[in-house]
């Protein structure tokens, strides 16, 4: 429960408090009393109806950073835009309607909160965006971002590439590159950062291993490249997005996205299901991890002659 919250209850069973105390000859204290109440119970029932924000806290260590006392302007107040920018591009990632070209999809609306500095080392606390696209959802958009950036700062920096790979297939390699200025900007200024959020927190040990972290997310160990493939898709989910694609060869099954930039994903269930085609796949692969395959669009795939 928020601060807010609290408040106002607190508030809402001091007045009630008073008001049983208050003699009912006193017409016009109780009226006061009685329209405050009403004034607190209204703003209390419209805060629970507005989504909670989470709050995350982002610090630093490094030359730029006096222990807990304070931070460079410069420094701070660049590293939390690339931060910023990071998020933004992974918020858009996890809903797959980021592209490789072109502007981020609702900046605007993935605009982080500062709304507090972090002690210990030094740095912000800020609030996440509280809005749900899905009420019936367990984490907003914005909470699985900051997850999936924090899991990737870790996994870059401790996990295997099969690891890497599975987060950087969810989020979109451009928000990667994002992730990654954010990491080149700290090493450049001999800082290294942690994040805390939802109970969890990672922190890299120094700056040799934040500079770890970037170089693997360098393009030349994260591979995109296109791979052409025969036989059948033989699962197909629209709605999601995915697919299920048996080679004619060696009856491998590859499982993938459908490409957000594909308009139209019930053509491939209603023209393609099962039928036999030559597909040339977006391949995503970081290091020696599993590809990742992905259907970008109509011009990539052909009917065959069974």
């Amino acid at each position: 429960m928020s601060s807010e919250h609290l408040t106002l209850r607190s508030e809402i069973d001091e007045i009630e408090k008073i008001l049983t105390r208050l003699s009912p000859a006193n017409v016009i204290k109780r009226k006061a009393f009685e329209s405050r109440l009403k004034s607190a119970k209204k703003a209390l029932e419209s805060r629970r109806q507005t989504p909670f924000a989470k709050k995350a806290q982002l610090t630093f260590r490094g030359k730029p950073v006096v222990g807990s006392h304070g931070i460079a302007v410069e420094f701070g107040g660049k590293a939390a835009m690339t931060f910023a920018d990071a998020f933004a591009a992974v918020a858009a990632g996890v809903r797959d309607s980021l592209k490789y070209m072109g502007p981020i999809p609702d900046r605007a609306k993935n605009q982080l909160l500062i709304t507090g500095t972090a002690i210990g080392s030094f740095g912000f606390e800020f609030e996440l965006p509280a809005e749900k696209e899905d009420l019936l959802a367990e984490e907003s958009q914005a909470e699985i971002a900051l997850k999936k950036i924090r899991d990737l700062m870790q996994k870059s920096a401790e996990g295997t590439d099969d690891e890497m790979s599975e987060i950087v297939d969810e989020i979109h390699p451009r928000a990667v590159s994002k992730i990654r200025d954010f990491l080149n900007y700290l090493a450049q200024q001999q800082a290294v950062c942690g994040i805390e959020f939802d109970g969890s927190f990672f922190r890299y040990n120094d700056i040799d291993q934040l500079r770890l972290s970037a170089d693997r997310l360098l393009e030349s160990n994260i591979k995109e490249f296109e791979e052409v493939k025969f036989g059948w898709f033989t699962g197909i989910l629209p709605k999601d997005r995915t697919f299920e694609f048996t080679e004619a060869d060696s009856s491998t099954v590859i499982k993938g996205k459908i490409s957000p930039d594909f308009d139209d994903p019930d053509i491939l269930l209603s023209e393609y299901y099962k039928k036999k085609v030559q597909v040339k796949f977006s391949v995503v692969q970081v290091g020696q991890g599993r590809p990742r395959y992905r259907f970008n669009s109509a011009s990539a795939i052909i009917l065959l002659q069974n």
